[in-house]
């Protein structure tokens, strides 16, 4: 069997750093209780846990208040609330075109079932969105304006600060999908004018699967609908969620293996420079296949999330995956569930395209790999 070369942290990070599967294994083992259920010594220890991990979100974010922080089961998850939870029939909602189908199919919803208004911001060839395009777009009666951070099909880098001040100059909230950034790029909510900011755990943060977030602005208090309607710990007399955050919108057992999990990927990236091996091995890669002719580059030359889009002349993504999966290397072709995106990158991207993401432990003998499988497959153009 070839050696496993893993190019698709842009999907799940793998492999976790070693504190990571110790502290989920820890917490089955040992504590294995509910968090806000019980008042016994393990269930506070569960409990503990999740604070823990919410105030380590809440400074990645440059938040002081760690329950604007809500715990979701993923990113998707996290949008949805983000996008239901705000959004009222006959509303107008700028987004853009190169969003992921966790916020285009939420709002191809609204747009069938509640009269609301979606209109889409261009992007460039490398997935870009002008600020000034965002701003032209926005209208009174518009309650939201949905950009990713960085494309998850290019790696492609959004201005979000710029955004967000056109957002607050109109009274717009700004979401913010930053599946693709966060924990590869500093951010600060407060700053960029972020009024919702979702996020998974298990890529960039280097967490186990089933675990996202979303941050609430103070300004938007407590006025998102609740997705998910349930016990929370506290108030059980009582028929209706709390007001308060983070248990209005917590409804249920939370995920407390994976959350221990994200605590300890967390706290160990605070202590080793994982973001810059990322975007070290993208760098290597997107130099070296830059020198392939028979190869184009959708991602830019900087400015980028370690992920390297491609497309190699004469060959579909799928085949040129199936040949490098066929030497060991792991990684994703075709639209990415991303497809409003695809017509903007040219061509070559009609069909979808090949996506490398490494992740902080990937060697350079591993970029090396890649490279030279695409180049003997680029030969034969």
């Amino acid at each position: 069997m070839p050696q496993r070369i893993y190019l698709d942290n842009a999907a799940t990070s793998w492999p976790k750093p070693e504190p990571v599967y110790q502290a989920v294994d820890q917490y089955q083992r040992q504590v294995g209780a509910a968090a806000g259920r019980g008042v016994y010594g393990s269930a506070g220890d569960a409990q503990r846990i999740v604070s823990r991990c919410r105030r380590l979100v809440a400074g990645q974010l440059g938040v002081a208040d760690p329950t604007r922080v809500v715990f979701t089961g993923g990113c998707t998850e996290a949008l949805n609330l983000a996008i239901f939870g705000l959004i009222l029939p006959g509303d107008h909602v700028v987004t853009t075109d190169a969003e992921h189908n966790a916020v285009l199919r939420p709002l191809a919803a609204l747009r069938r079932d509640a009269d609301v208004e979606v209109e889409y911001a261009p992007v460039d060839t490398f997935g870009r969105v002008d600020p000034a395009a965002i701003a032209t777009l926005i209208r009174p009666n518009t309650r939201l304006v949905a950009v990713t951070a960085a494309s998850n099909v290019t790696g492609a880098v959004n201005d979000v600060p710029a955004i967000g001040a056109a957002c607050r100059e109109a009274g717009a909230a700004l979401l913010v999908d930053a599946a693709q950034s966060l924990g590869h790029a500093p951010v600060d909510v407060a700053a960029a004018g972020v009024g919702l900011l979702a996020a998974p755990g298990h890529k960039g943060l280097l967490g186990p699967l089933g675990v996202g977030m979303l941050y609430i602005a103070p300004e938007l208090g407590n006025s998102l609908k609740p997705l998910h309607l349930g016990g929370t710990g506290s108030m059980s007399e009582s028929e209706q969620v709390p007001d308060e955050l983070p248990g209005r919108y917590e409804a249920g057992n939370l995920n407390v293996p994976a959350i221990a999990g994200l605590a300890a990927a967390m706290e160990a990236a605070a202590e080793a420079d994982f973001a810059n091996g990322a975007h070290a091995a993208a760098e290597r890669l997107r130099s070296r296949l830059a020198e392939l002719p028979a190869v184009t580059l959708h991602t830019p030359p900087s400015d980028a999330a370690p992920v390297v889009s491609l497309s190699v002349e004469g060959y579909d993504p799928h085949d040129v995956a199936g040949v490098l999966a066929s030497a060991g290397i792991e990684c994703r072709s075709g639209l990415h569930c991303a497809a409003r995106i695809h017509g903007s990158l040219g061509p070559a991207a009609g069909g979808g395209t090949l996506r490398l993401s490494p992740g902080y432990s990937t060697t350079a003998d591993e970029v090396d790999a890649a490279v030279e499988t695409l180049a003997q497959l680029a030969a034969f153009c």
